[in-house]
């Protein structure tokens, strides 16, 4: 079977490209995509934190990896719960992007979370503000001791 579309002239073409620029999906992205700050983590220690987003629409993600906390022992896949809170540049509420994903670690590895999960609002921008991490029954609380680097993510 043959398909043809002639004789849709120049106006029915513009019609056409019209149509599909109307239903192609938004892009959004998140802005840095990758940010580092230092956090105090109490008795646990103090370190770098590295946090990597991604946007799509209103759901985001970031991934969270620090040398300030350290494995205890071996820690299984998808084991670890944490919850990052974000502070709202705009005035908004706070967020809080939270999940229990993990990649498997090792006794002394970099604590390494995520993806953690939030609804953002388009225009937010957002900074780490501190985190809790709970690792084989153990809750470590941190707070961000330094703005992130190169600057909180605006979604």
């Amino acid at each position: 079977m043959k398909l043809s579309i002639i004789g849709i002239g120049t106006a029915g073409a513009a019609a056409l490209a019209a149509g599909a620029l109307i239903m192609a999906p938004t892009a959004t992205a998140v802005d840095p995509t990758t940010a580092t700050l230092t956090a105090d983590c109490g008795s646990f220690g103090s370190g770098e934190v590295k946090l990597d987003a991604t946007q799509d629409g209103t759901a985001a993600t970031i991934t969270l990896s620090s040398s300030a906390v350290k494995a205890p022992i071996a820690v299984a896949e998808n084991s670890v719960e944490t919850s990052l809170t974000l502070a709202n540049a705009n005035g908004g509420d706070d967020v809080t992007f939270s999940g229990n994903s993990n990649p498997a670690m090792s006794a002394g590895d970099d604590v390494n979370s995520g993806p953690l999960d939030a609804t953002v609002t388009a225009g937010d921008v957002l900074e780490a503000k501190s985190a809790t991490i709970k690792v084989l029954g153990i809750t470590v609380n941190c707070t961000a001791t330094s703005a992130q680097n190169p600057g909180p993510f605006t979604f």
